[in-house]
């Protein structure tokens, strides 16, 4: 009969009849994978198991199959549910819910005939959130913690030839309320699961301490090892060594994020050989300082949850190896692994390519925070074991991993005793690496000063150590002496995020600023389909739950099938590693190396001259190899006389041999300077008149309505507009944090009402007047359209004044026009080539590109305000029919929605292409700021209602 006690749910225990927390390696003794179809079947609940399915002779041949590792949910089976901070079911810890879905898991396995003696582990590397593991019969324990591995003996239960492996795997659990982390509550046996030999005379564990001295170069190693063992490092002339030693080497190359350098050796036993790759590094926090041999660290760092939109929290090599791919070409060199250990082969890529890592534990109780922290069990003594335990799982697993410089003790879980006690656990264990903890405001047992989202003005108060007092004296003391580190900050939801530039000129200015790590990395949207094939991602609130958080699940920068967002191009540019100014008055170029420990010889450097977007000549640049630090000088380049546009002047570093990461002429670091005036649209000729017909006005090639004064045709190109339009579909920075969004709908700007005052026919050509204004109060926008034009183009020289009381920001000023939905192609001459708003322009250079109106959008997850082009000198948007050219000074958006219909879209496949193509041409935009979670837009680019004038030139093509 099945073991159907089921205490083991609500039990607070971490488990039973798991054995100790060691290291994951890799040996050459036999390992048998277990990942494939298994056999599975649903049940609803504790009430609804299946007697008897852990026995071998079970008939499961009625049952479904499902693939292991996955997620249950996104095989069909219940359904994905989002919640940021609330529990999707009652507090009432340890208990959980009676309708508890549980999934029945069983898989045949033949035990190779060549199967050694000694021991068999069954290892599990990641079940969420609790199960109990049965095999031939034979019970052998049950185990919490999700994302950390469990194994159990499974020696004197396995068998020659055919076995069986029966698991039950609970959604819900005691453990659940340790894992409330801003993530999908899915379920199931979520990473890989296999069988180990291990072999008599092997080695259990292994601890790899590899020191660097920074004043001589030398390297001291010694590796703990729970059996006798011999060491081989042929890099350092090591063979068959005692890895106690201590053995120390006169020189070694240190490893870093810039410079991983792994020496690669063996420990081997009379059972076994076991790879082992070492890095030397010393990481210490000293002079209020955190320093890795011996210099301070810059971390330029994204948290980085596990995800796939078709798989959940299973990941595959390729997808791991992609993220960390893509962080290295965006300049990115630190993850923090929110808010749980990451699949060990993640960390293993970190090693290898180089990337700093803070490790966390799997650990956050945010949603006690809605019951005022009542009952939480980081300050519960009962949960003691609990909490410890999910430490040293992390600990021993990753502690030989050279990427990983922090242990952090979890996310968002208040303050308590067992935090202090897994600190101490931790300390004991590993005093090699610094402890974080953000929740730790007063920093009492964590050797960092951690925040989340403390917005510029705070964050400068840090950095001076001018920060409010702890009400402990000795606690704010010691708390100003620890270095600062924004563990979440830039909040990347959506359209954003801004302000990313001010942050990081803050941390280069003030030393206990040591960087951070931006909110995050992917959205996580889930792949699904329309009825007629189109593709979105779902997320919050579309699998009907009844407590959710929308999209707050979509707050990455790179989109849920990992292209990169607009906002990790930006995030590129702001922290790149080289700084290079190109001062045209000074007619000098400045380089600066801003890499904590490489210089600057795997770059090379190359200058490129445009004239108004027309590249006119080009050379490499010849910059002296500069230490980390240090920067240089160099004379402008000898250019050909430039002619009555505008020059513009660009320099990149990029990298001249291949790494491992990136092919030669990955570009690293740009700078640009502009000398000279754009170009004019051509003189006109002889003014036109107005001409009027009984049905229109005529103004050169522009043919107007004569009630509205609009225009309709610009020689053969029918249009609609342009019309004044101050509206944009609110971002998710918008709609969320001061709600901003919700005031712009309650003072009326998404419906403002038009009248036209005055069509006036005179010398000058055409004045329009109209007034717009939304219904219920005297605020309005006064605008004055006055129109000339000569025999091949029109110019609008437009003033915007308001009248009445403006008491908020605006989202835009500008005009939108109405184009054939043939319109397929922008050419423009501006910045670009991605979108980009006021607070969002460091990636966007000033050159001439050229997009299809498809490629100029940008398809977040629920759709808003995107697509801006700024500063805009020329664009062309053209089709098969003809099209417009627009000169000028403004800032351009081209969709086949209105901002109306990108508005009330819900996900991007609720935007259906018309008949039309939607142009705006703005003075100004509104910033975009991170107010999702964390600071509004800056003053300085906030947009207020204004005089506003735009000058445009049209002509038809």
């Amino acid at each position: 009969m099945a073991d159907l006690d089921t205490d083991y749910v609500e039990d607070r225990a971490p488990g039973h009849g798991r054995r100790a927390p060691r290291a994951r390696f890799d040996s050459d003794a036999p390992r048998l994978e277990l990942d494939g179809p298994w056999r599975f079947r649903a049940a609803a609940g504790l009430g609804d198991l299946t007697p008897g399915f852990e026995a071998p002779a079970f008939d499961d041949t009625h049952w479904d199959r499902l693939p292991v590792p996955s997620c249950w949910q996104l095989h069909g089976v219940g359904a994905p549910a989002y919640t940021n901070v609330t529990y999707p079911f009652p507090i009432d810890p340890p208990r959980v819910p009676d309708e508890n879905p549980t999934g029945e898991y069983r898989r045949a396995f033949t035990l190779p005939g060549d199967w050694p003696a000694g021991r068999g582990l069954l290892r599990f590397d990641g079940v969420d959130s609790c199960f109990a593991v049965w095999l031939n019969g034979v019970r052998l324990g049950d185990g919490k913690g999700s994302r950390m591995p469990t194994e159990f003996d499974a020696t004197d239960a396995l068998r020659p030839g055919r076995n069986v492996l029966a698991v039950r795997v609970h959604q819900w659990s005691a453990g659940s309320y340790l894992e409330d982390q801003d993530m999908w509550w899915l379920s199931g046996i979520f990473r890989s699961v296999r069988l180990l030999s291990r072999p008599a005379g092997g080695l259990d564990d292994f601890f790899v301490h590899a020191d660097y001295d920074h004043t001589t170069g030398a390297g001291t190693l010694r590796v703990e090892t729970s059996a006798a063992a011999r060491l081989t490092l042929p890099a350092l002339g090591l063979t068959d060594a005692d890895p106690a030693g201590p053995h120390v080497f006169d020189h070694v190359v240190p490893w870093s994020a810039e410079q991983p350098h792994l020496y690669l050796g063996e420990l081997t036993t009379d059972g076994e050989r076991i790879h082992v790759r070492v890095g030397f590094r010393t990481v210490a926090v000293e002079d209020g300082l955190l320093k890795v041999n011996g210099r301070p660290l810059l971390l330029r760092g994204v948290n980085r949850h596990e995800w796939d939109p078709e798989t959940g929290r299973t990941l595959s090599d390729d997808t791991m190896l992609r993220d960390v791919l893509l962080m290295k070409r965006h300049n990115i060199n630190a993850v923090r692994t929110s808010h749980y250990p990451p699949s060990s082969e993640f960390l293993a890529l970190c090693d290898e390519y180089g990337l700093w890592v803070v490790d966390e534990c799997d650990l956050e109780t945010h949603g006690f925070e809605q019951v005022d922290w009542r009952g939480n069990p980081t300050a519960d003594a009962h949960w003691r074991e609990a909490c410890l335990d999910r430490m040293r799982r992390v600990v021993e697993r990753d502690k030989n991993h050279p990427s990983v410089i922090m242990w952090s003790l979890g996310n968002e879980s208040g303050t308590g005793e067992n935090l202090a006690a897994m600190a101490a656990w931790t300390r004991d264990r590993d005093p090699s690496r610094p402890i974080h903890y953000e929740g730790d405001r007063d920093s009492g047992y964590v050797d960092v000063y951690s925040r989340m989202y403390a917005d510029h003005a705070e964050t400068e108060l840090i950095g001076r150590a001018a920060e409010p007092a702890t009400g402990d004296p000795e606690l704010d003391a010691h708390r100003r002496r620890l270095p600062f580190i924004l563990c979440e900050y830039a909040h990347a939801m959506g359209n954003g995020p801004g302000g990313l530039t001010e942050y990081q000129r803050l941390f280069e200015t003030y030393p206990r600023l040591q960087g951070g790590f931006v909110w995050e990395w992917i959205d996580h949207g889930i792949a699904r389909r329309t009825a007629d094939g189109r593709q979105f991602f779902a997320y919050g609130g579309d699998f009907g739950e009844p407590v959710h958080d929308g999209n707050f699940v979509a707050d990455g920068l790179v989109l849920p099938d990992r292209t990169p967002s607009p906002g990790l191009a930006e995030y590129k540019k702001v922290i790149e590693p080289v700084r290079i100014a190109v001062d045209a008055d000074a007619r000098i170029i400045e380089v600066r190396n801003v890499h904590d420990f490489r210089d600057t010889s795997h770059l090379r450097f190359r200058w490129q001259a445009a004239d108004d977007g027309e590249p006119c000549t080009e050379a490499a640049l010849d910059v002296p190899v500069l230490a980390p630090g240090e920067r240089t000088v160099l004379p402008w380049p000898d250019l050909p006389d430039a002619g009555e546009g505008e020059r513009v002047l660009t320099v990149v570093a990029e990298l001249a041999h291949d790494e491992p990461w990136a092919r030669a002429g990955h570009e690293i670091a740009w700078g640009q300077a502009v000398t000279g005036e754009p170009s004019r649209a051509p003189e006109p000729g002889p003014r036109a008149t107005v001409r009027r017909t009984a049905d229109r006005l005529e103004l050169g090639p522009a043919r107007f309505d004569p009630a509205t004064g609009a225009l309709r045709r610009l020689g053969g190109l029918p249009l609609d507009g342009p019309r004044l339009d101050v509206w944009r579909a609110p971002t998710d920075n918008d709609v969320l944090g001061p709600r901003l969004a919700d005031r712009w709908r309650a003072f009326g700007l998404h419906r403002l009402t038009t009248r036209v005052l005055g069509v006036d026919v005179n010398a000058e050509g055409l004045t329009v007047v109209t007034r717009a204004a939304p219904a219920g109060g005297d605020s309005a926008l006064t605008t004055t359209y006055r129109w000339q034009a000569d025999d091949t183009a029109l110019r609008l020289h437009l003033t915007v004044e308001p009248a009445g009381d403006w008491p908020l920001p605006v989202p835009r000023i500008g005009v939108r026009l109405a184009l054939p939905g043939w319109i397929d192609t922008v050419d423009w001459y501006g910045r670009g080539p991605g979108e980009a708003y006021r607070d969002t322009t460091a990636a966007a250079r000033l050159g001439r590109f050229r997009r299809g109106v498809d490629a100029m959008q940008t398809p977040y997850v629920r759709p808003q305000e995107n697509g801006n082009r700024r500063e805009v000198r020329r664009a062309r948007l053209t089709g098969d029919g003809g099209g417009l050219e627009v000169t000028g000074g403004f800032d351009l958006t081209v969709r086949r929605w209105t901002s109306e219909q990108l508005d009330a879209a819900r996900h991007t496949c609720d935007l259906a292409p018309g008949d039309q193509v939607y142009v705006n041409l703005d003075a100004a935009h509104h910033g975009i700021g991170t107010a999702s979670c964390g600071p509004g837009t800056l003053p300085e680019h906030t947009l207020h209602a204004g005089p506003t004038a735009l000058h445009l030139t049209l002509r038809g093509l």
